[in-house]
């Protein structure tokens, strides 16, 4: 069976996913000791999290009337469940996540970051041209920006400056 979302579906998914990202990096920072830069640099990634929820959000909301058009007949509203569930357990809450260092924090959240890139290409594959396609590219590009962000931190890191 095959499944076409829009972009508003995409973007409401995406949405979850920060406030998930923004809630793992809040309690990943409750677990880190004796380090308050690395507890500052996740609560800072917290709030990134959530600055992009407000990104997705207000793209979301540009959305014109044929990139919100419903693709299949969901009488019972069930769709709408099964992408905040989808949301929800593909990338954040997936996995256990190792949090007895700020390394093995970062080495998580690169591979999380990596994961929800996976995640949105093969939700744009699924997004019609019509349903707003190209705004997908928007996510993936804020999502690639805390790689960078996350990557340059373990190297930091490892090499001893901090």
């Amino acid at each position: 069976m095959s499944f076409e979302f829009n972009a508003d579906e995409v973007f409401e998914m995406a949405e979850q996913i920060e406030r998930n990202g923004a809630e793992f990096y809040r309690e990943a920072a409750g677990t880190v000791i004796g380090d308050p830069a690395g507890r500052d640099f996740l609560i800072e990634l917290a709030r990134m999290e959530e600055e992009h929820e407000d990104i997705f959000s207000d793209i979301r909301k540009s959305l014109t009337d044929e990139q919100r058009k419903s693709t299949v007949a969901d009488l019972n509203n069930e769709a709408i469940g099964y992408l905040r569930s989808l949301a929800d357990t593909r990338v954040f809450f997936q996995k256990e996540i190792d949090t007895s260092s700020m390394e093995e924090i970062l080495k998580a959240a690169i591979m999380t970051e990596k994961d929800s890139i996976a995640f949105y290409l093969g939700m744009k594959d699924m997004v019609p041209e019509r349903g707003g396609k190209d705004k997908i590219d928007q996510i993936i590009q804020e999502e690639m920006s805390h790689i960078r962000l996350l990557s340059q931190e373990l190297i930091t890191r490892k090499s001893g400056q901090r």
